[in-house]
């Protein structure tokens, strides 16, 4: 068992075929932890803005691990984003991002917040990983794909 898979719940995997912006993926995002954890859209929206203005969390070969710190939030959540059509993120390979994985943390948070950042790193640093998540369209098997990952 991982750290991924205390932190997100299988319906947190959204395939998506309408986002075409970082904007609009955030903005989906802040819809589904607004109905799953109520956490205002708007503060969702606003935390992982906040942070992509400090510097791209696009990590390259096609991935982002956007994140943010969430005012009242108990425990980290997590959710993944499999966009149809891969969107600019200002990775530093210049690519742009089809996976991306949303990270909130209480405000607060430290340890495990860079724990859960490392290990996103370390998954997403895996080519057959990425190749294995690029290849399936079925949310179920994606999050066993995430939560059964190990080092």
């Amino acid at each position: 068992m991982n750290l991924i898979s205390k932190i997100m719940p299988a319906e947190n995997v959204l395939l998506d075929n309408d986002s075409s912006s970082k904007k609009r993926v955030f903005e989906r995002v802040g819809i589904l932890f607004e109905n799953s954890r109520q956490i205002a859209r708007s503060q969702v929206f606003d935390s992982l803005f906040a942070r992509e203005k400090l510097g791209s969390t696009g990590l390259g070969q096609g991935v982002a691990i956007p994140h943010g710190r969430i005012k009242g939030l108990r425990d980290a959540v997590g959710a993944f984003v499999k966009t149809h059509t891969p969107i600019p993120f200002d990775a530093p390979d210049g690519q742009p991002v089809s996976l991306i994985f949303v990270l909130l943390v209480p405000e607060r948070a430290t340890d495990l917040h860079l724990q859960l950042l490392g290990q996103l790193a370390q998954m997403f640093g895996d080519k057959s990983f990425r190749e294995q998540l690029q290849n399936c369209d079925d949310p179920a098997a994606i999050h066993q794909l995430l939560t059964g990952w190990k080092e």
